[in-house]
Formats: structure tokens, sequence, C-alpha cells
């Protein structure tokens, strides 16, 4: 067979902000373009490999189509193949998305399938991929390993985000904000309710009810007018006239 050709390019996560870009059980890889068009003919097919990182070292490419390793098998062997495409897919005039999901297809697993499958992810790896080209004769070229890809998996409940990832965080936060601000509302709507119903029972209180509270109000600070020849006693107590002297004791 020919040499296996060595392409200079490297399998990466896309740098850019994108939603979902690594979860627990996927991760978003860019789309080569342009990569393969020396070494691939129309009816070449192109392969993701993905191993675990410890395991990349030992993988074999296989020499026919029989001998790709399926998804099921990861857990044991360590590697698999996925995302079998044409050449044309990954041409420099090829119309398609400007990255490629692994491990999207929840249908993949657990059934007995024999067919190469996208499935999720098992455990956070991390994990190295690389793309293969193959004709009916073998492996053609291949690019190099990946960096190593960890996954992201929340290691307490508290971690866990509880939004949904689907851009309205922002109405949950306004949402919040506006609960908060209804319920510091209430509360100062409460507490002056009763601070004035303590005000108005300590002021009928302070005020007096009882005829010695009243009749003692008016005598401190409302004076009323004193008839003739009546004097003051100590405030409270009302006035009396002036008594005129006993005569002296005949000696």
């Amino acid at each position: 067979p020919a040499p296996l050709a060595l392409l200079p390019y490297v399998p990466c996560v896309p740098s850019v902000a994108l939603l979902g870009k690594i979860t627990a059980t996927t991760f978003t890889l860019e789309r080569p373009c342009c990569v393969f068009d020396p070494h691939a003919n129309a009816s070449d097919a192109i392969w993701l490999v993905v191993a675990f990182a410890n395991a990349s070292a030992t993988f074999r490419n296989p020499q026919t189509q029989a001998d790709v390793p399926l998804y099921e098998g990861l857990p044991t062997t360590g590697s698999y193949m996925t995302l079998e495409a044409t050449a044309a897919a990954y041409t420099c005039s090829a119309a398609s998305p400007g990255v490629l999901r692994v491990g999207d297809d929840t249908g993949c697993g657990g059934k007995g399938n024999q067919e190469p499958c996208n499935g999720p992810l098992p455990s956070p790896g991390p994990y190295r991929v690389k793309f293969l080209v193959m004709d009916c004769h073998g492996p053609k070229a291949e690019t190099r390993w990946s960096d190593p890809i960890l996954l992201r998996r929340a290691s307490t409940l508290s971690a866990i985000d509880p939004a949904p990832m689907h851009g309205d965080s922002s109405a949950l936060v306004v949402i919040g904000s506006i609960l908060a601000s209804l319920g510091t509302a209430l509360v100062v709507a409460v507490l002056s309710t009763v601070g004035a119903e303590a005000w108005e029972s300590l002021y009928h209180q302070d005020s007096g009810t009882s005829t010695f509270a009243h009749r003692s109000y008016r005598t401190h600070h409302i004076p009323q007018p004193l008839p003739p020849g009546c004097r003051c006693n100590p405030p409270g107590l009302g006035c009396f006239a002036p008594q005129p002297p006993a005569p002296c004791p005949a000696k």
C-alpha cells in the first residue's frame, strides 16, 4: 500500500463563543475546509477518529471498512470512528456549517447496532480526535491528533445552572428582580400599617380617656377664667375663695 500522508492540520474546538460548545456528553469541532483536497478523491470517505487521550497513541488505523471500530466498543477498546462523510463535504467550495458536533446522536448505543454512529460520550474524558481519509484499499491520509478535550460535568448540585440555555436567562433575572422589589414593597407596607396602628394606640393612651386625665390636661394646658377673689392652689387641685381671718379670743 502507498504510504499514509500525514497532514499538518490539527483538529480543534472553536475559539469563538458557542452555545453548548462543550457539555457533559458532546463537544464541537471546527469543520476542516480545503484540508483534504490534494489527497482525497470524490469516492473516498473521511472519518473522525475519537479516542481517549491515553489510548490515542496505541490506536491502529483500520485497513478495511469492516475493521472500523464502532461506538459501542469505546469503553473496552478506548476508541471509535464516526461522522463518515464524502470528500466533497470538506472541499473549499462546500456550502456546509462551520462546525461539527461530536456525540449528539442520542439514538446510538444499547441496541446492538453494528453501524457507526455519533453517540453521546460516556465520560468527561479527556479525548483526542483526528480525521482519517480512506478509500476501498484502506487509509490514504490522516491529520494530527488534537489536543486533549475535557468535557464539562458539574461536581456538585450547586454548580448546575437551573436556567435553560435558550437565551431567556436575562428574562429570568428581570422577573426575579421584580419579585424581589414587590416583596420589599410588601414588607414596607405591612410595617407602615403596624406602626400607624401602634402610634394611634399610644396617642389614645397618652391623651387620656379618663375624666381625671382629661381634667388634668385642661387644668395644666388650658387655663380657665377664675372667679373674683379666687386664688389658685397647686396645679390640678382647683381654686377656692380667701376666708376672712378668725377673730382674736377675748381676754
